[in-house]
């Protein structure tokens, strides 16, 4: 209780608005959905509330047919890097973002980002649909255009020079999605020998922040390639990877470090050790729905978290959490404590389907703290 308290206390007395941030290089436009279970009249239905129930739903018809009926919500800002930057923008800092938000002109669910942020829009838009349940989510998603994001591709809309600026100039740079842009790799590695040679190496390191996203539909092979890439960084950054707890169970079996047979008797922290352990970088976050993790200077940290049975909106809480912890980090909060305002601004996200501002922020945690939420 005390940690949460000194915390809020702790931010009170920090200025967000001071820093200066970049981010890409994704985008996609979100149709959130709900499956109906039962429709009791026009107006009115109960939803699917679980995956399972989903799919056992959708394993009845093997062999016949079924009709299921999705029910749009709403449509919102989609993708890792436009929802990161949405939820970091409620603080006002400079932000920056770099991203396939429609070209040539942006698509009008990313114009409230103009209003907060430097657009830089480099292609077409992905879109998505994102059929929710009480237990998590199945992304649908729509990229033909994202296959045409290369290093080549983005430096003709934004110079070589001008996103070595930028990048030189930011204390968080963020590339998130790697999933879903299949030349990031590519991009990874020619920031590295073209850019990073240009930046003056700092005495206090800016944040690089990577978000792999679920890289189930990846090649092994490639899943390495990248995450090898990362300790590449680390002269001119702080390197931070966060992954959901499915990313980082798949990722362990990929990299070698645990067996399919024996992972899942293997903790959160086993996983999140060796991780860390292999990549060489300095912080590995592990996220699950109920708790997170860090490793960082070779020290555990593992936080419970507030949570819901019956959430608003899930689509984005992973990239409010990193959001969340990012802001504790860069404020210079204790690796644990940011785990806390990671889950504060998640928790606050699907109880309320919006990021908090930095007041929000503050109450969410008092109030968790005081057993109200």
């Amino acid at each position: 209780m005390q940690k949460k308290l000194k915390i809020a206390s702790e931010l009170k007395t920090k200025d967000p608005t001071k820093f200066n941030m970049v981010i890409g290089f994704d985008g996609f436009v979100d149709e959130i959905i709900h499956v109906v279970d039962k429709r009791q009249d026009p107006k009115h239905f109960s939803r699917v509330k679980t995956i399972k129930d989903f799919s056992d739903k959708i394993a009845r018809a093997s062999g016949l047919s079924s009709n299921i009926e999705f029910v749009p919500i709403n449509t919102k800002i989609g993708g890792n890097g436009p929802i990161m930057c949405n939820a970091l923008a409620r603080h006002n800092p400079k932000i920056t973002y770099i991203g396939t938000l429609g070209f040539p002109e942006i698509h009008n669910v990313f114009k409230p980002l103009e209003e907060k942020a430097t657009i830089y829009t480099i292609e077409k838009h992905g879109n998505t649909e994102a059929v929710e349940f009480n237990d998590g989510k199945l992304i649908l998603g729509k990229m033909n255009s994202l296959v045409n994001v290369d290093y080549d591709h983005l430096t003709k809309i934004i110079s070589e020079e001008k996103l070595t600026s930028l990048i030189g100039d930011s204390d968080l740079f963020a590339m998130v999605n790697w999933s879903m842009l299949p030349y990031m790799t590519d991009i990874w590695g020619k920031i590295i020998t073209n850019i990073l040679p240009k930046l003056k190496i700092k005495k206090s390191k800016p944040l690089l922040f990577i978000d792999i996203a679920d890289p189930e539909k990846r090649e092994n092979e490639d899943i390495i390639e990248a995450l090898d890439l990362l300790k590449k960084f680390k002269s001119y950054f702080k390197v931070a990877l966060g992954l959901n707890k499915k990313e980082a169970y798949d990722v362990s079996i990929i990299l070698g470090l645990f067996t399919k047979e024996v992972i899942n008797n293997k903790s959160l922290e086993d996983v999140n050790r060796a991780l860390y352990k292999y990549l060489e970088i300095d912080y590995v976050i592990v996220h699950p729905v109920e708790c997170s993790s860090v490793m960082y200077k070779n020290q555990y940290f593992e936080e419970n978290g507030p949570y819901i049975k019956n959430p608003k909106l899930t689509t984005g809480a992973g990239d409010n959490f990193n959001a969340g912890f990012i802001l504790g980090l860069l404020l210079n909060l204790e690796p644990d404590e940011a785990l806390l305002t990671g889950m504060s601004t998640s928790g606050y996200y699907v109880r309320n389907a919006k990021s908090p501002d930095y007041k929000e922020l503050i109450q969410f945690i008092e109030d968790w703290n005081s057993n109200l939420i």
